[in-house]
Formats: C-alpha cells, structure tokens, sequence
C-alpha cells in the first residue's frame, strides 16, 4: 500500500488496519495526516501543566497518542510484533523502564552535555522502538522535551521535515543511528550539534 522512505519500519497488515481514514492511498496523503496530528500534538504538549514527570511511562505513552491518535488507533499503545528494528516486543516495557531510569540518572547528575545526552537518550529509545510507527517523531520530541524542562537546553534542530523523505539528511540521520547500533555515538553527536 504505501512506500517507505530509508531506514523506514514497514507497516505489517494488522497495523495498517488502525489507520482511522480509509480514504488514504498513497503515503503522502499518510503523511500529511500525521504531520497535522503531530501539529495538533505539540499543541497540546504546550499547554501541558498535569505532567510533573516527563521522564516516566505514562507521559512517553501519552505524547505518543497524542501526536498520533487522531490517525492511528493504536497510538501510544507499544507495538505486538517484532520488526526490522527494535527489541523483542515482549520486553519493550521492560527496556522503556531502564532507559528512563537512566536518563533520570543522566539528569540529576549531569552526565552528559547537551550533544551527548541528546545523541545517547534518541538512538536507544529509537532503538528500543516502542510503537508499530512514529518512533523516530516521538524519540525526537521526546529529547527535546527532558533537554528543555530538565536540562534548560535549547531543543535540537533536527531538520524534520527533511527527515521525513529520502535525501541527503536523512541518510545522514539514519548512518549515524547505525552507527550508534554498533557503540560509536560521533555521527550522532555531530548530527545534532548542528
């Protein structure tokens, strides 16, 4: 049904059936749902106060839902299958838990600069990959959120809407991810220091 830009994780058939608008053929059509959701999402997230953690479970869920819920039925539900990417699904929970407690850690005591904790926090919870789609969104988002509300940095500026198509920066985003599959963070950190 739809074709996928670089590095990209396919659909699977029972995904595709949450799709909330049958109307939908081509993944540009996809696209430009998600990038209003996601819109409608950071919204929301500005003018959230309930939250007090935002490293925690629930919120990573919630913002998840609330950037994709309104295209996807499964938003903010982690994913019931494996993929080309991400742990076993079985133990995605689990994995969530120790990176946040991690990243907690990392914040309390100022491990890591603003490059480094960015590059170290997105590639694992990416890697971890806990929805059927939007993870790379949401990990982006995600980081951006702990580096301004814990951190008091100023967010990335990942380029996203370059991101989202095959091209040159998005080749460049998706290498550094793999590089830092195999431990080597430089790509990731010079990617987001820019």
């Amino acid at each position: 049904m739809f074709t996928y830009p670089q590095g990209a994780t396919p659909l699977d058939p029972d995904e595709l059936e949450g799709l909330k608008f049958s109307h939908v053929d081509t993944r540009g059509e996809l696209d430009q749902l998600e990038q209003q959701n996601i819109q409608d999402g950071l919204i929301w997230l500005s003018k959230q106060r309930k939250y007090k953690d935002f490293i925690s479970e629930s919120f990573t869920r919630e913002l998840h839902k609330q950037l994709l819920g309104s295209v996807w039925d499964w938003a903010g539900k982690f994913r019931l299958s494996d993929k080309n990417i991400g742990v076993d699904y079985l133990v995605i929970g689990v994995k969530l838990r120790d990176l946040l407690a991690d990243a907690n850690y990392w914040v309390e005591n100022k491990i890591y600069n603003r490059e480094e904790f960015a590059a170290q926090f997105h590639h694992k919870l990416v890697l971890i990959h806990l929805f059927p789609n939007g993870n790379g969104r949401h990990a982006r988002i995600m980081t951006d959120i702990i580096l301004e509300k814990y951190l008091k940095e100023n967010p990335i500026k990942w380029g996203s809407d370059s991101l989202a198509s095959d091209g040159d920066h998005r080749k460049r985003y998706i290498d550094a991810l793999r590089m830092a599959d195999k431990g080597d963070y430089h790509l990731l950190i010079e990617f987001v220091s820019r």
